[in-house]
């Protein structure tokens, strides 16, 4: 279920996203979908605008496994 963000003073968009799911990488652009009109409020986003954050899975990091006969 998306949550909102209300955000602080002197944020952006990728501050917000890196704030709540702790990355920016392929997710300030699902911010960014989620809410239209967002990136025309500038750079630094007024403080107290509210932001949907929408659902986006935890990307997870497999270890390959190194052979020395591959």
């Amino acid at each position: 279920m998306p949550t909102t963000y209300t955000t602080k003073q002197g944020q952006t968009v990728d501050l917000v996203c890196l704030d709540h799911y702790g990355r920016t990488a392929e997710v300030t652009e699902a911010v960014l979908d989620a809410n239209p009109g967002l990136a025309a409020r500038g750079p630094v986003l007024p403080m107290g605008t509210a932001i949907v954050m929408p659902d986006i899975a935890k990307k997870t990091t497999a270890t390959k496994l190194v052979s020395l006969w591959d």
